[in-house]
C-alpha cells in the first residue's frame, strides 16, 4: 500500500511540472493585461519630481511614475490595500511599487516600523499565513455571515465586500517574522491564499515556487474577493481555473442573479462578475518577466528550478 501511494504522488508530481512548463512559456496569454509594448517605447531615464533621482518607470523610493499616465494602465480596486515592507527590502527588487504606481488611489506603502492605521479590526485582514494553522482562513470564510448586530434588526449589508481594508507584508521570507510579530498585527485575522506558482524570475534560497512576489499576492487575493463576492464571467472562467487554480470557488459556490447575501449591486465595472478587473496590475511584473526572459534561458534560472510543492 505505502508503494502504491508513493508511485500515485509521483505520477501526480510529474503531471503538475509537465502542466507547469506549458503554462510557463507564456503564463500571462490569457489574462487581461494591457500591451507592454508601449514600455518598449521608453529609451531615456527621468528625474523623480521629489527626490531627483534617475529613474526609468517609476521612482521606487518615493512610489511616483516618471512617466506619462499613457504608458501605463490604472486600476481602481473594491477594497483598500496596505503594504508593509521591511526596512531591509531592496526597493528596486520589490514588487510592491507596481500596485502603488497603478491603482494610487488604494494602495499605500509603509515601512517598518511605519505602520497603518487601522480603524476597524473586524474590516481589516492581514494576508499572510498565521504560525497557528487554526487562526488561517480562506478569502470563502470571509463570506461566512456572522449572526450580529445587522442581522438581529433585519438590515441588509451595504456591500459585497465583507472586508474594507487588506494588509501585505512586503518582505524575503526570511524577514517576515519581525513584522508579523509586531503586536498590532496579532489581533488580525489571517487570510490564506489558494495555491499559484509563482512567475518571480528573482530566486529566494529554500523557498517553493508557490511563494508569490508581493504583487502576484495582492492580484490573487483581489480575484478570489471579487470571484467569491460576485462570481466570474461565463467566458472569463475557464482562465481562472487554469491560471489562479480557484476550481472548487466555481464549483461549490452557487452564483445566480439574486441578491448575495453581501450584495447592493450599485457600481458598474467592479460590481460586475469577474472578467480581469485587476488583471492590469500584473502590467509592470509582465513586462519585467519578458525582459528578463528575453536575455535569460527560463530553464536556468534557479527561481524556477525550486520546487512546485
Amino acid at each position: 500500500m505505502a508503494e502504491s501511494t508513493v508511485q500515485h504522488s509521483t505520477d501526480k508530481l510529474l503531471e503538475l511540472k509537465e502542466k507547469q512548463k506549458i503554462i510557463d512559456e507564456n503564463p500571462f496569454c490569457n489574462l487581461k493585461i494591457n500591451d507592454t509594448r508601449e514600455l518598449k517605447l521608453v529609451e531615456s531615464r527621468r528625474k523623480c519630481d521629489l527626490c531627483q533621482k534617475s529613474r526609468k518607470f517609476f521612482c521606487y523610493t518615493c512610489y511616483q511614475p516618471v512617466l506619462s499616465c499613457r504608458y501605463y494602465p490604472r486600476v481602481k480596486l473594491p477594497i483598500k490595500i496596505d503594504i508593509i515592507k521591511h526596512p531591509r527590502e531592496i526597493p528596486g527588487k520589490s514588487t510592491a511599487i507596481h500596485a502603488a504606481i497603478i491603482a494610487p488611489a488604494d494602495v499605500k506603502i509603509y515601512i517598518y516600523p511605519d505602520f497603518p492605521e487601522i480603524p476597524n479590526k473586524e474590516e481589516t485582514v492581514l494576508v499572510f499565513p498565521s504560525k497557528d494553522n487554526a487562526k488561517n482562513i480562506s478569502v470563502k470564510d470571509l463570506f461566512v455571515r456572522k449572526e450580529g448586530k445587522n442581522d438581529a434588526l433585519g438590515e441588509k449589508t451595504e456591500t459585497v465586500w465583507p472586508i474594507k481594508r487588506a494588509i501585505f507584508i512586503d518582505s524575503t521570507w526570511h524577514q517576515t517574522k519581525s513584522i508579523y510579530k509586531d503586536q498590532r498585527l496579532r489581533e488580525l485575522r489571517c487570510v490564506i491564499l489558494k495555491s499559484r506558482i509563482s512567475q518571480f524570475w528573482r530566486h529566494q534560497k529554500d523557498s517553493p515556487r508557490w511563494y508569490l512576489a508581493t504583487i502576484e499576492s495582492i492580484h490573487q487575493f483581489l480575484v478570489e474577493l471579487h470571484t467569491c463576492a460576485l462570481g466570474v464571467d461565463e467566458d472569463y472562467g475557464e482562465t481562472i481555473k487554469k491560471y489562479l487554480d480557484l476550481n472548487d470557488i466555481i464549483k461549490n459556490t452557487c452564483y445566480t442573479d439574486s441578491t448575495h447575501q453581501y450584495s447592493v449591486i450599485n457600481g458598474e465595472e467592479l460590481m460586475q462578475r469577474y472578467n480581469g478587473q485587476y488583471d492590469n496590475l500584473l502590467y509592470f511584473f509582465k513586462y519585467m518577466f519578458e525582459h528578463i526572459h528575453s536575455i535569460y534561458n527560463h530553464n536556468e534560472l534557479k527561481a524556477y528550478k525550486r520546487p512546485l510543492i
